[in-house]
């Protein structure tokens, strides 16, 4: 350059703050090339991405960056020279102005970047004078604080002197005790462990103490004997266990209750590695037994190592607000008659979206033999919130011990008291237990039970036990047998296409119709019958045939009729408008069963219309909307255990009630037998007879005769056709057989005339006469 370069009065350091679209940021310091610049952002030196404008120049020049840096972030140019002696004057030789100016610029420039460096660094105001700025030998400071004495000279202090603050930015000055006490421990209030003594109060006073600090209180390892029921409200940041708590205090209390009552929230916390151990086994008679009693969580993070002996292990409870949104893992829940119990104990309070891992919930086979016990419960205080929701179970294990084979009690892992949807366990071992693997008492829907594993000495099954509930709402899919079959379910009986099964069928009234494979039922039968066979109709009246379905009065009812002996558990579904799903059922002699056996939906009630129809029926249509939601759409059909036979279909709910097809499924472990035609009168289009008692006379050319053969179901307007068969000689050609509806008794009678169309006599003689009515389709 022309000009020689200037070293100014200005500091080699320069800051910014990007914004997100400057890329120019200048520095007002000269530099003599651009290696000699360091760049930083947000304290962090660049090497590339960025260059470096104006070197040499006495008034700085400019950083462009290839991209704008990130809004807020820290922009540093810095001059930083090597410190070194690059050139050197030759004896003798020319002394010129201008390299002896280079030389002196570098060191003014260098000089500059020290005095800046001294500028942040720690030292004396320039007013003092004296003093030990000195650190003590190594020796002397080792495992000791630096600090200040009364001369303000440095000093070294034990650890449990003065303030300390630690090396990071913004660290708050603090004792030693307060820095220790961030996660207050038990021991700190003089619990020892020991498993004798009784650390109960301790245990107390360390657990107010987080409360007061709103810090997490840790027990360390060992056994912690209390006497007394324990309470961490939810004001304390959370609890960690590595030890146990021996419960030895009085019956009818819970040992731990972590959380407020009321209103609080115990929001946001860890309790993790949870242990409470009764001293002594509870003998079950009271549910105010409880180990561990959580309240009211929400997005909280639980780990329950072990809870044994009590008559409730672990308890969820709800009361002014509710537990929800929270991750839950189980160890051991041994020994205690209702393993995990999710409870809401107000009509303010509820208990969803709850996510349980693991557990294994067992019972030794001395512990109370004689009494029911259950894994896990969803339950409700009288009047309190009943709408559980949403609760995820992976990996649960069952070893409930029933006693003996079969059992002798109650031993079922899911017990379902509630109303509510959306349950769903995967993974499930069942080992000992009952052949229930739930027990759904209300009216709970959409749970869901997939059982990995059944070990009962021989497979005794894991199906859903319906006592007092509402709602079919549970469905069980054992993976012992085959996945791919169970999640198909099997198709029993179909309807595709209504329309075109319906027949002229006047057996049971003039202007009957009837359906192939299909029931007609009504719901005011004269009598009323008291059997299937008087129930089921082969074919009534007031049906509208439409074009393309079928229009279905209330009084009416379409049904498959099906062997439930095996099989209790079906499923409809239906297309139509205005159709309610429906369910007769009968004993082992067939006889009608009343109130007394029950009939469940899944989503919804069933009500029991009585004598003389006695069916079951849901309260709502099949094409109802519930909440914009078609969940009515396919309904699961529980039958009663007393079920032998059923009639299972739909009815008109309504004046413009449509049927256009229907089809009835169950599991794929099932394949009952569906009954109609045969003995039955239902679902039979065909008829046909034979009759060995005619010996056709010898006929004269163009002679007849005629033979009645009785064929129970036929009626006037019937397709007829006779055949005759003999065992040999019979001349086929000279004569011919008619067939028509009527005879001398009329009803249920066909006529067959036998007609010799041959030039000459013909004697036929005995034979086997086959006759064969069909009813006409509508």
């Amino acid at each position: 350059m022309d000009d020689h370069i200037k070293i100014g009065d200005v500091a080699p350091r320069v800051q910014y703050q990007a914004d997100g679209v400057q890329t120019a940021f200048p520095y007002p310091f000269p530099i003599f090339g651009p290696e000699d610049l360091e760049v930083r952002l947000d304290g962090l030196p660049l090497a590339a991405g960025f260059v470096v404008t104006n070197a040499g120049a006495s008034e700085g020049g400019s950083v462009v960056f290839d991209a704008p840096p990130r809004a807020g972030a820290r922009v540093t140019l810095r001059r930083d020279l090597i410190v070194a002696r690059t050139t050197d004057f030759q004896p003798n030789g020319v002394l010129r102005a201008r390299s002896l100016n280079d030389e002196l610029d570098y060191q003014v420039a260098v000089l500059q970047e020290v005095k800046e460096g001294l500028g942040n660094a720690l030292h004396l105001d320039p007013s003092e004078l004296g003093g030990t700025t000195t650190l003590p030998p190594r020796a002397a400071r080792a495992n000791r604080l630096l600090g200040f004495d009364s001369l303000g000279d440095i000093a070294t202090f034990g650890r449990d002197e003065g303030l300390m603050t630690l090396g990071f930015p913004g660290a708050v000055p603090r004792t030693v005790e307060d820095k220790l006490a961030e996660r207050l421990s038990a021991r700190d209030f003089g619990a020892t462990g020991d498993g004798a003594t009784d650390d109960g109060p301790a245990l107390q006073a360390a657990m107010t103490a987080a409360v007061a600090s709103g810090r997490m209180l840790e027990i360390g390892e060992g056994t912690f004997r209390s006497a007394r029921p324990l309470v961490l409200p939810g004001a304390a940041a959370g609890l960690l266990m590595r030890g146990t708590i021996l419960y030895a205090g009085p019956a009818g209390q819970a040992a731990l209750t972590l959380g407020d009552g009321g209103a609080a929230n115990n929001q946001g916390k860890r309790y993790l590695g949870l242990a409470v151990l009764r001293a002594v086994q509870s003998d079950w008679s009271s549910e105010a037994d409880i180990g561990i009693r959580i309240l009211n969580i929400d997005a909280c993070q639980v780990e329950v190592r072990r809870a044994e002996r009590f008559t409730i292990g672990v308890q969820l409870a709800g009361d002014a607000r509710g537990c929800e949104d929270s991750e839950l893992r189980y160890g051991r829940i041994i020994d205690n008659r209702i393993g995990l119990d999710l409870r809401t104990l107000t009509a303010s309070a509820w208990m969803n979206s709850l996510r349980h891992h693991g557990g294994h919930f067992a019972c030794s086979s001395a512990t109370n033999p004689g009494l029911a016990r259950f894994g896990v419960r969803l339950s409700a205080a009288p009047g309190a919130y009943t709408l559980h929701n949403t609760h995820l179970f992976v990996g649960p294990a069952f070893e409930l011990q029933r006693q003996g084979t079969p059992g002798t009690v109650d031993a079922i892992p899911f017990l379902l008291e509630v109303d509510g949807r959306g349950l769903t366990a995967t993974g499930i071992r069942m080992e000992a237990c009952s052949p229930y693997v739930a027990r759904h008492t209300g009216g709970f829907s959409d749970a869901r039970y997939e059982v990995a594993y059944v070990g009962t000495y021989g497979y005794l099954g894991c199906a859903v036990q319906y006592q007092g509930a509402t709602r079919a709402g549970g469905t069980v899919m054992p993976l012992h047998q085959a996945a791919a079959a169970i999640g198909s379910p099997r198709l029993v009986a179909a309807a595709e296409n209504i329309r075109t099964l319906a027949f002229r069928q006047s057996i049971s009234v003039s202007d009957g119709i009837g359906f192939d494979q299909m029931a007609v039922l009504s719901g005011n039968p004269s009598g009323p019958p008291s059997t299937l066979n008087g129930f089921c109709f082969a074919g009534l009246n007031l049906f509208t045939l439409n074009a393309d379905d079928v229009g279905i009065p209330t009084s009416r009812a379409l049904a498959f009729v099906v062997d439930c002996s095996g099989c209790k558990e079906f499923f409809i579904a239906a297309e139509g408008t205005g159709l309610r799903p429906m369910a007769m059922q009968f004993d082992g002699a067939e006889a009608v069963l009343g109130a007394g056996s029950p009939v469940l939906f899944s989503n919804m009630n069933a009500v029991m219309q009585g004598p003389p129809s006695y069916w079951w029926e849901g309260n709502a249509d099949l094409d109802s909307l519930t909440g914009g939601l078609m969940l009515n759409r396919l309904q699961r059909v529980t039958l009663s255990a007393d079920a032998q036979y059923a009639a299972i279909g739909v009815r008109g709910s309504s004046a413009a009630a449509v049927l256009r097809s229907l089809r009835l499924y169950t599991s794929a472990l099932h394949a009952p037998r569906l009954l109609f035609g045969g003995s039955r009168a239902w679902g039979k289009r065909e008829y046909t007879a034979s009759d060995t008692g005619w010996t056709v006379p010898a006929l004269a050319a163009g002679a007849t005769a005629t033979y009645d053969v009785t064929l129970p179901g036929v009626r006037q307007g019937d397709f007829v056709r006779a055949g005759f068969a003999q065992s040999s000689g019979f001349q086929n050609g000279g004569v011919v057989f008619h067939a028509a509806v009527g005879g001398t008794a009329g009803t249920n009678q066909v006529r067959v005339t036998a007609q010799n169309i041959s030039g000459g006599s013909i004697t036929l003689g005995a034979g086997t006469l086959f006759v064969r009515a069909v009813k006409p389709r509508l």
